[in-house]
Protein backbone atom coordinates (compact mmCIF):
# COMPACT_ATOMS: atom_id res chain seq x y z
CA UNK A 1 0.00 0.00 0.00
CA UNK A 2 1.42 3.59 -1.03
CA UNK A 3 0.79 6.99 0.51
CA UNK A 4 0.60 10.07 -2.32
CA UNK A 5 1.21 13.74 -0.95
CA UNK A 6 -1.23 16.13 -3.56
CA UNK A 7 -1.94 19.21 -4.54
CA UNK A 8 -3.44 22.06 -6.50
CA UNK A 9 -6.54 20.81 -7.96
CA UNK A 10 -6.57 17.47 -6.76
CA UNK A 11 -7.08 19.01 -2.72
CA UNK A 12 -10.66 18.98 -3.96
CA UNK A 13 -13.11 16.24 -3.03
CA UNK A 14 -15.05 16.39 -5.79
CA UNK A 15 -12.51 15.90 -8.38
CA UNK A 16 -10.64 13.66 -6.68
CA UNK A 17 -13.80 11.41 -6.74
CA UNK A 18 -13.47 11.55 -10.63
CA UNK A 19 -10.19 10.86 -10.73
CA UNK A 20 -10.28 7.55 -8.09
CA UNK A 21 -13.96 6.73 -9.72
CA UNK A 22 -14.86 5.80 -6.19
CA UNK A 23 -16.65 8.05 -2.89
CA UNK A 24 -13.56 9.59 -0.33
CA UNK A 25 -14.43 9.26 2.85
CA UNK A 26 -13.22 12.21 5.46
CA UNK A 27 -10.79 9.92 7.18
CA UNK A 28 -9.12 8.96 3.41
CA UNK A 29 -7.55 12.73 2.73
CA UNK A 30 -5.61 13.98 5.48
CA UNK A 31 -4.24 17.91 5.44
CA UNK A 32 -0.25 18.07 5.04
CA UNK A 33 2.56 19.87 3.67
CA UNK A 34 5.58 19.52 2.12
CA UNK A 35 8.63 21.31 3.76
CA UNK A 36 10.73 23.60 1.31
CA UNK A 37 8.26 23.47 -1.51
CA UNK A 38 5.82 25.57 -2.31
CA UNK A 39 2.57 25.73 -5.05
CA UNK A 40 2.48 28.36 -7.81
CA UNK A 41 0.50 28.43 -10.79
CA UNK A 42 2.09 27.55 -13.88
CA UNK A 43 2.24 30.93 -16.02
CA UNK A 44 -0.84 31.33 -18.20
CA UNK A 45 -2.04 28.01 -17.53
CA UNK A 46 -4.69 26.88 -15.71
CA UNK A 47 -2.90 24.03 -13.12
CA UNK A 48 -1.15 24.18 -10.44
CA UNK A 49 2.65 22.87 -10.02
CA UNK A 50 5.11 22.65 -7.04
CA UNK A 51 8.49 23.10 -7.04
CA UNK A 52 11.51 23.37 -4.26
CA UNK A 53 11.81 26.59 -2.17
CA UNK A 54 13.61 27.16 0.77
CA UNK A 55 11.79 27.99 3.69
CA UNK A 56 8.32 27.50 1.99
CA UNK A 57 5.67 24.72 3.13
CA UNK A 58 3.39 23.34 -0.15
CA UNK A 59 0.14 22.92 0.79
CA UNK A 60 -1.81 19.64 0.20
CA UNK A 61 -3.05 16.71 1.38
CA UNK A 62 -2.13 12.92 2.14
CA UNK A 63 -3.67 10.10 1.03
CA UNK A 64 -2.70 6.82 2.98
CA UNK A 65 -2.77 3.20 2.03
CA UNK A 66 -3.53 3.25 -1.44
CA UNK A 67 -4.96 0.49 -3.77
CA UNK A 68 -3.26 -0.27 -6.88
CA UNK A 69 -6.52 0.58 -8.54
CA UNK A 70 -6.21 4.02 -6.97
CA UNK A 71 -2.60 4.35 -7.84
CA UNK A 72 -3.14 3.43 -11.62
CA UNK A 73 -6.19 5.86 -11.93
CA UNK A 74 -4.07 8.51 -10.67
CA UNK A 75 -0.76 7.54 -12.76
CA UNK A 76 -3.36 7.88 -15.47
CA UNK A 77 -4.71 11.30 -15.12
CA UNK A 78 -1.14 12.50 -14.03
CA UNK A 79 1.46 10.84 -16.00
CA UNK A 80 0.10 10.86 -19.32
CA UNK A 81 0.83 14.91 -18.95
CA UNK A 82 4.36 14.37 -18.76
CA UNK A 83 4.66 14.42 -14.90
CA UNK A 84 7.00 12.53 -12.76
CA UNK A 85 7.06 10.79 -9.55
CA UNK A 86 9.10 11.46 -6.60
CA UNK A 87 9.54 10.12 -3.01
CA UNK A 88 9.60 13.17 -0.39
CA UNK A 89 8.80 13.51 3.16
CA UNK A 90 5.47 15.51 4.50
CA UNK A 91 4.35 16.32 7.61
CA UNK A 92 0.84 16.05 9.16
CA UNK A 93 0.76 17.64 12.19
CA UNK A 94 3.75 16.82 13.74
CA UNK A 95 4.56 13.53 12.49
CA UNK A 96 6.87 13.24 9.14
CA UNK A 97 5.37 10.72 6.30
CA UNK A 98 7.47 9.29 3.15
CA UNK A 99 4.41 9.83 0.38
CA UNK A 100 4.51 9.70 -3.48
CA UNK A 101 4.16 13.36 -5.31
CA UNK A 102 3.62 14.24 -9.04
CA UNK A 103 5.92 16.82 -10.01
CA UNK A 104 6.36 18.43 -13.55
CA UNK A 105 8.62 17.95 -15.39
CA UNK A 106 11.73 20.64 -15.22
CA UNK A 107 11.76 23.39 -17.84
CA UNK A 108 8.04 22.63 -19.76
CA UNK A 109 6.68 25.19 -17.92
CA UNK A 110 7.12 28.20 -15.65
CA UNK A 111 5.95 29.02 -12.29
CA UNK A 112 3.55 31.99 -12.18
CA UNK A 113 0.92 33.79 -8.91
CA UNK A 114 0.65 31.61 -5.81
CA UNK A 115 -1.58 29.24 -6.23
CA UNK A 116 -5.31 29.62 -5.01
CA UNK A 117 -7.58 26.99 -4.74
CA UNK A 118 -10.34 29.41 -4.48
CA UNK A 119 -9.91 31.09 -7.49
CA UNK A 120 -9.45 28.27 -9.69
CA UNK A 121 -12.61 26.57 -7.92
CA UNK A 122 -14.26 29.32 -9.30
CA UNK A 123 -12.91 30.04 -12.67
CA UNK A 124 -11.82 26.49 -13.88
CA UNK A 125 -13.66 24.11 -11.46
CA UNK A 126 -17.47 24.40 -14.08
CA UNK A 127 -15.07 23.23 -17.16
CA UNK A 128 -12.81 20.73 -15.39
CA UNK A 129 -15.81 19.26 -13.71
CA UNK A 130 -16.63 18.08 -17.66
CA UNK A 131 -12.86 17.43 -18.75
CA UNK A 132 -12.16 15.73 -16.01
CA UNK A 133 -14.71 13.11 -16.29
CA UNK A 134 -14.04 12.91 -19.87
CA UNK A 135 -10.30 12.26 -19.55
CA UNK A 136 -10.81 9.26 -17.01
CA UNK A 137 -13.71 7.85 -19.50
CA UNK A 138 -10.93 6.78 -21.51
CA UNK A 139 -8.66 4.67 -18.25
CA UNK A 140 -8.37 1.49 -19.56
CA UNK A 141 -9.25 2.00 -23.19
CA UNK A 142 -6.03 4.81 -24.15
CA UNK A 143 -2.81 5.69 -22.87
CA UNK A 144 -2.45 8.51 -21.07
CA UNK A 145 -0.10 9.89 -23.03
CA UNK A 146 -2.84 9.66 -26.02
CA UNK A 147 -5.24 11.19 -23.81
CA UNK A 148 -3.04 14.48 -23.41
CA UNK A 149 -2.26 14.72 -27.28
CA UNK A 150 -6.92 15.27 -27.18
CA UNK A 151 -6.91 17.52 -24.54
CA UNK A 152 -7.12 20.63 -26.34
CA UNK A 153 -10.58 19.21 -27.75
CA UNK A 154 -11.31 17.60 -24.19
CA UNK A 155 -11.62 21.05 -22.75
CA UNK A 156 -13.09 22.78 -26.01
CA UNK A 157 -15.88 20.14 -25.28
CA UNK A 158 -16.08 20.79 -21.38
CA UNK A 159 -16.22 24.40 -22.29
CA UNK A 160 -19.42 23.64 -24.72
CA UNK A 161 -21.49 22.14 -21.99
CA UNK A 162 -20.02 24.46 -19.72
CA UNK A 163 -21.93 27.11 -21.30
CA UNK A 164 -24.92 24.89 -22.40
CA UNK A 165 -25.50 24.49 -19.06
CA UNK A 166 -25.35 28.95 -18.04
CA UNK A 167 -27.89 29.11 -21.59
CA UNK A 168 -30.48 32.12 -21.02
CA UNK A 169 -31.72 31.57 -24.47
CA UNK A 170 -35.68 32.46 -24.16
CA UNK A 171 -38.80 29.74 -23.70
CA UNK A 172 -41.44 31.59 -24.90
CA UNK A 173 -43.13 29.63 -27.80
CA UNK A 174 -41.25 26.31 -27.17
CA UNK A 175 -43.61 24.82 -24.55
CA UNK A 176 -41.09 24.34 -21.83
CA UNK A 177 -40.32 20.76 -21.82
CA UNK A 178 -37.20 20.51 -20.19
CA UNK A 179 -33.67 18.35 -20.17
CA UNK A 180 -34.30 16.76 -16.71
CA UNK A 181 -37.82 15.12 -18.36
CA UNK A 182 -35.70 13.13 -21.05
CA UNK A 183 -34.93 9.71 -19.47
CA UNK A 184 -31.26 9.06 -20.38
CA UNK A 185 -31.00 5.28 -20.30
CA UNK A 186 -27.43 4.41 -21.30
CA UNK A 187 -24.61 6.49 -23.08
CA UNK A 188 -22.31 4.16 -25.26
CA UNK A 189 -19.24 5.86 -26.89
CA UNK A 190 -18.54 4.67 -30.74
CA UNK A 191 -16.31 6.54 -31.85
CA UNK A 192 -13.21 9.17 -30.08
CA UNK A 193 -10.96 10.68 -31.67
CA UNK A 194 -11.08 14.65 -32.85
CA UNK A 195 -14.84 14.27 -32.74
CA UNK A 196 -16.68 12.29 -30.52
CA UNK A 197 -19.74 10.16 -31.71
CA UNK A 198 -22.42 8.77 -28.97
CA UNK A 199 -25.00 6.56 -28.67
CA UNK A 200 -27.77 7.44 -26.48
CA UNK A 201 -30.17 4.95 -25.50
CA UNK A 202 -33.49 7.40 -23.85
CA UNK A 203 -37.28 8.28 -24.01
CA UNK A 204 -38.40 11.78 -24.64
CA UNK A 205 -41.96 13.57 -23.35
CA UNK A 206 -44.08 13.36 -25.93
CA UNK A 207 -46.36 16.55 -27.00
CA UNK A 208 -49.74 14.33 -26.22
CA UNK A 209 -48.64 13.63 -22.70
CA UNK A 210 -47.29 10.14 -22.67
CA UNK A 211 -43.72 9.41 -22.93
CA UNK A 212 -41.95 8.12 -26.12
CA UNK A 213 -40.76 4.19 -26.73
CA UNK A 214 -37.67 3.91 -25.97
CA UNK A 215 -34.79 4.63 -28.96
CA UNK A 216 -31.45 4.85 -29.96
CA UNK A 217 -30.21 8.16 -31.54
CA UNK A 218 -26.26 8.86 -32.41
CA UNK A 219 -25.22 12.58 -31.84
CA UNK A 220 -21.52 14.18 -33.23
CA UNK A 221 -19.88 15.83 -29.97
CA UNK A 222 -18.57 18.63 -31.56
CA UNK A 223 -16.95 21.92 -29.48
CA UNK A 224 -18.63 25.09 -30.21
CA UNK A 225 -17.38 28.09 -32.89
CA UNK A 226 -17.04 31.31 -32.81
CA UNK A 227 -17.94 33.23 -36.28
CA UNK A 228 -17.18 36.65 -37.15
CA UNK A 229 -17.91 38.55 -40.80
CA UNK A 230 -14.96 41.67 -40.50
CA UNK A 231 -16.70 44.75 -41.89
CA UNK A 232 -15.28 48.14 -42.51
CA UNK A 233 -18.19 50.80 -42.83
CA UNK A 234 -16.48 53.53 -43.83
CA UNK A 235 -14.82 51.35 -46.89
CA UNK A 236 -18.19 49.23 -47.35
CA UNK A 237 -16.19 46.01 -48.07
CA UNK A 238 -16.39 42.47 -46.24
CA UNK A 239 -13.40 40.39 -45.49
CA UNK A 240 -13.66 36.73 -46.73
CA UNK A 241 -11.68 33.54 -45.94
CA UNK A 242 -11.50 30.64 -48.62
CA UNK A 243 -10.13 27.53 -47.43
CA UNK A 244 -10.38 23.47 -48.28
CA UNK A 245 -13.04 22.09 -46.11
CA UNK A 246 -13.50 18.60 -45.50
CA UNK A 247 -17.18 18.41 -44.93
CA UNK A 248 -17.96 19.67 -48.59
CA UNK A 249 -14.79 17.30 -50.24
CA UNK A 250 -16.40 14.04 -48.35
CA UNK A 251 -19.94 14.73 -49.76
CA UNK A 252 -18.59 14.54 -53.03
CA UNK A 253 -18.55 18.67 -53.71
CA UNK A 254 -15.92 19.49 -57.25
CA UNK A 255 -15.31 22.40 -55.70
CA UNK A 256 -14.29 22.12 -51.74
CA UNK A 257 -13.03 25.31 -50.85
CA UNK A 258 -15.58 27.25 -49.24
CA UNK A 259 -16.30 31.33 -48.98
CA UNK A 260 -16.67 31.69 -45.31
CA UNK A 261 -16.59 34.33 -42.92
CA UNK A 262 -13.98 33.97 -40.02
CA UNK A 263 -14.30 31.21 -37.46
CA UNK A 264 -12.49 28.74 -35.22
CA UNK A 265 -13.01 26.35 -32.50
CA UNK A 266 -13.68 28.08 -28.82
CA UNK A 267 -10.54 27.23 -26.81
CA UNK A 268 -10.92 25.48 -23.20
CA UNK A 269 -11.76 28.38 -21.16
CA UNK A 270 -12.39 31.27 -24.25
CA UNK A 271 -15.37 32.76 -24.03
CA UNK A 272 -16.93 33.25 -27.59
CA UNK A 273 -16.07 36.93 -27.72
CA UNK A 274 -12.55 36.06 -27.15
CA UNK A 275 -12.42 33.79 -29.73
CA UNK A 276 -13.81 35.85 -32.04
CA UNK A 277 -10.80 38.22 -31.63
CA UNK A 278 -8.10 35.94 -31.58
CA UNK A 279 -9.64 34.22 -34.76
CA UNK A 280 -9.45 37.71 -36.33
CA UNK A 281 -6.15 37.94 -35.64
CA UNK A 282 -4.94 34.40 -36.51
CA UNK A 283 -6.82 33.83 -39.69
CA UNK A 284 -6.57 37.31 -41.37
CA UNK A 285 -4.32 39.37 -39.14
CA UNK A 286 -7.20 42.32 -38.75
CA UNK A 287 -7.46 43.85 -35.17
CA UNK A 288 -10.65 44.93 -34.63
CA UNK A 289 -12.41 47.82 -33.16
CA UNK A 290 -16.18 46.77 -32.29
CA UNK A 291 -17.90 43.52 -32.33
CA UNK A 292 -21.63 43.06 -33.04
CA UNK A 293 -23.95 39.89 -32.01
CA UNK A 294 -25.41 38.36 -35.03
CA UNK A 295 -26.77 35.08 -33.50
CA UNK A 296 -26.47 32.39 -31.46
CA UNK A 297 -27.57 28.97 -33.29
CA UNK A 298 -27.21 25.57 -33.53
CA UNK A 299 -26.85 24.70 -37.30
CA UNK A 300 -27.58 20.78 -37.02
CA UNK A 301 -29.43 20.50 -34.30
CA UNK A 302 -30.96 17.08 -35.33
CA UNK A 303 -27.46 15.47 -34.50
CA UNK A 304 -24.92 17.27 -33.66
CA UNK A 305 -24.03 19.22 -30.51
CA UNK A 306 -22.24 21.86 -32.39
CA UNK A 307 -22.97 25.48 -31.62
CA UNK A 308 -22.00 29.03 -33.34
CA UNK A 309 -22.02 32.39 -32.19
CA UNK A 310 -21.84 34.95 -34.91
CA UNK A 311 -20.50 38.32 -34.38
CA UNK A 312 -19.67 40.78 -37.20
CA UNK A 313 -16.64 42.85 -36.71
CA UNK A 314 -15.70 46.33 -37.10
CA UNK A 315 -12.30 46.88 -38.74
CA UNK A 316 -10.10 48.83 -40.90
CA UNK A 317 -9.69 46.53 -44.60
CA UNK A 318 -6.95 48.20 -46.87
CA UNK A 319 -6.84 46.40 -49.96
CA UNK A 320 -3.48 44.96 -48.85
CA UNK A 321 -5.35 43.08 -45.74
CA UNK A 322 -5.95 40.33 -48.57
CA UNK A 323 -3.73 37.63 -48.94
CA UNK A 324 -2.91 34.06 -47.47
CA UNK A 325 -2.61 32.83 -43.72
CA UNK A 326 -3.24 30.70 -41.26
CA UNK A 327 -2.16 29.00 -38.36
CA UNK A 328 0.82 26.61 -39.63
CA UNK A 329 0.85 24.03 -36.83
CA UNK A 330 -2.99 23.88 -37.03
CA UNK A 331 -2.76 23.04 -40.97
CA UNK A 332 -4.65 26.23 -41.97
CA UNK A 333 -3.99 27.14 -45.76
CA UNK A 334 -6.30 30.39 -46.30
CA UNK A 335 -6.82 33.11 -48.50
CA UNK A 336 -8.40 36.20 -47.71
CA UNK A 337 -10.48 38.34 -50.02
CA UNK A 338 -11.68 41.65 -49.46
CA UNK A 339 -14.63 42.37 -51.49
CA UNK A 340 -17.33 45.42 -52.34
CA UNK A 341 -20.68 44.60 -50.00
CA UNK A 342 -22.36 44.56 -53.22
CA UNK A 343 -20.33 41.71 -54.45
CA UNK A 344 -20.79 39.87 -51.61
CA UNK A 345 -24.42 39.84 -52.05
CA UNK A 346 -23.81 38.68 -55.57
CA UNK A 347 -22.31 35.79 -53.94
CA UNK A 348 -25.77 35.14 -52.20
CA UNK A 349 -27.80 35.55 -55.47
CA UNK A 350 -25.33 33.17 -57.09
CA UNK A 351 -25.14 30.61 -54.79
CA UNK A 352 -21.26 30.69 -54.20
CA UNK A 353 -21.63 31.84 -51.12
CA UNK A 354 -22.96 27.64 -50.03
CA UNK A 355 -22.62 28.11 -46.23
CA UNK A 356 -25.24 29.16 -43.39
CA UNK A 357 -22.58 31.35 -41.48
CA UNK A 358 -21.63 33.24 -44.43
CA UNK A 359 -25.54 33.68 -45.70
CA UNK A 360 -26.86 34.44 -42.40
CA UNK A 361 -24.12 37.13 -41.52
CA UNK A 362 -24.34 38.79 -44.77
CA UNK A 363 -28.15 38.83 -44.67
CA UNK A 364 -27.89 40.40 -40.98
CA UNK A 365 -25.24 43.08 -42.72
CA UNK A 366 -27.57 44.07 -45.50
CA UNK A 367 -30.44 44.92 -42.72
CA UNK A 368 -28.14 46.96 -39.88
CA UNK A 369 -25.64 48.41 -42.80
CA UNK A 370 -27.74 51.25 -43.23
CA UNK A 371 -26.83 52.48 -39.35
CA UNK A 372 -23.47 50.94 -39.62
CA UNK A 373 -22.75 53.44 -42.18
CA UNK A 374 -25.05 55.98 -40.37
CA UNK A 375 -22.69 59.63 -40.53
CA UNK A 376 -19.93 58.30 -42.63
Amino acid sequence: MTNVFLYGTLCHVPLLELVLGRDVRSDDVQPAVAPGHRVVRAEGREFPLIEAATGSEAQGVLLRDLSEADLARLDFYELGFGYDLIDLVVRVGAQEIGARVYVPPAGVWQGGAAWSLEDWLREWWPITRHSAAEVMSYFGRLSGEEVARRVGMILTRATAKRAAETDDTPVGLRGGLTAEQVDLIDTNRSHAGFFLLNVLELRHPRFDGEMSEKMFREVFVAGDAAILLPYDPVRDVVLLTEQFRMGPFARGDQHPWVLEPVAGRIDGGETPHMAAEREAEEEAGVTLKAIEPIANYYPSPGYSTEYFYTYLGIADLPDSVAGIGGVADEHEDIRTHVIPFEAAMELVESGEANNGPLILSLLWLARNRPRLRAGI
